[in-house]
């Protein structure tokens, strides 16, 4: 099993991306981490199916401590985490300029400082096994901005620049660092956003899910500061 002994941290597991990337590394023989501020009942029982190494943690990554006690949670249960997810986020659409700065600061809490709680409280125990894997979730938001997501897109093009800094400061203790960012997403069959890429249709929730486990394997071990697009070659709107 491609990721058996090791322990997932996945964060906004409830749907989605986060939930396809946790049910994913269940699969491949992981013991996983649900962490969200969702119901993540269905995902739990749906990891059952495969393992019974899972726990769940109600998380509001904005707050650094409730991120501290989560991580030390995981650590007592299953006494290492080899991967963190930073998959949670918020991204209210909106006219900026009539936009209010209490949504800013929430887009920057939730996914600029969450995505940075999280990594530095997993770091202390991946450089005492000198082993870890951290994938954040941008967004193509981050690198090319989009006009109704202007906040959003500030918050992902922060993480990508977290993502290529961090990487550059833990890699030579065996933690790698990367980023995906998706383009447009939608559940397997949706016909919606089909314009938005050459392919002609939207992303899944499985095909990102597959670029993450990507990124975490040992088969990724000698990358890290990178940020994948994936994006079906999105068209520039």
């Amino acid at each position: 099993m491609r990721f058996a002994g090791k322990t997932a941290f996945v964060t906004g597991a409830a749907k989605g991306i986060g939930k396809a990337t946790a049910i994913s590394f269940a699969r491949q023989g992981a013991r996983v981490v649900l962490a969200d501020i969702a119901d993540l009942t269905e995902t739990y029982e749906q990891i059952q199916l495969y393992t019974s190494n899972v726990m769940k943690i109600s998380l509001d990554i904005s707050n650094e401590a409730d991120a501290r006690n989560a991580v030390e949670a995981a650590l007592k249960r299953f006494g290492r985490i080899d991967i963190l997810v930073n998959n949670a986020g918020i991204f209210p659409l909106s006219d900026f300029v009539n936009s209010t700065s209490e949504q800013w600061k929430k887009v920057i809490d939730v996914n600029i400082l969450g995505t940075m709680y999280l990594s530095h409280a997993v770091l202390p125990s991946m450089i005492e096994n000198h082993y870890g894997r951290i994938v954040n979730v941008g967004s193509v938001a981050g690198v090319y901005g989009l006009s109704w997501f202007v906040d959003y897109s500030m918050s992902k093009g922060a993480v990508i620049a977290f993502t290529k800094a961090l990487a550059k400061a833990v890699s030579d203790k065996g933690i790698t660092v990367n980023c995906v960012s998706p383009g447009s997403v939608a559940p397997e069959g949706s016909d919606v956003m089909k314009e938005f890429s050459f392919v002609g249709r939207a992303g899944t929730y499985d095909e990102m899910a597959n670029v993450i486990l990507f990124v975490a394997s040992d088969e990724a071990s000698y990358v890290s500061g990178q940020n994948y697009l994936v994006d079906g070659c999105r068209k520039q709107m």
